[in-house]
């Protein structure tokens, strides 16, 4: 299994989790596919769109737990 991180690249986990869209989506992030958000980071796209990167990643990484 996959452990996500703050520092890993959006674009990065989408290529290898597609079914996490939805966590990126959910925060206010419609913008996946452009360049620039695939590669920002986690914590960067967080600090952008005023979210716990912390809470954001422990609900990603015990979605893929449970996958």
């Amino acid at each position: 299994m996959t452990v996500i991180t703050k520092d890993m690249k959006i674009g990065e986990i989408l290529d290898a989790h597609r079914e996490l869209a939805p966590f990126f989506l959910e925060m206010g992030m419609h913008c996946l596919g452009c360049p620039s958000a695939r590669s920002e980071s986690v914590a960067q796209a967080c600090m952008v769109h005023g979210v716990n990167a912390d809470e954001l990643i422990a609900k990603m990484n015990a979605f893929l737990a449970n996958a």
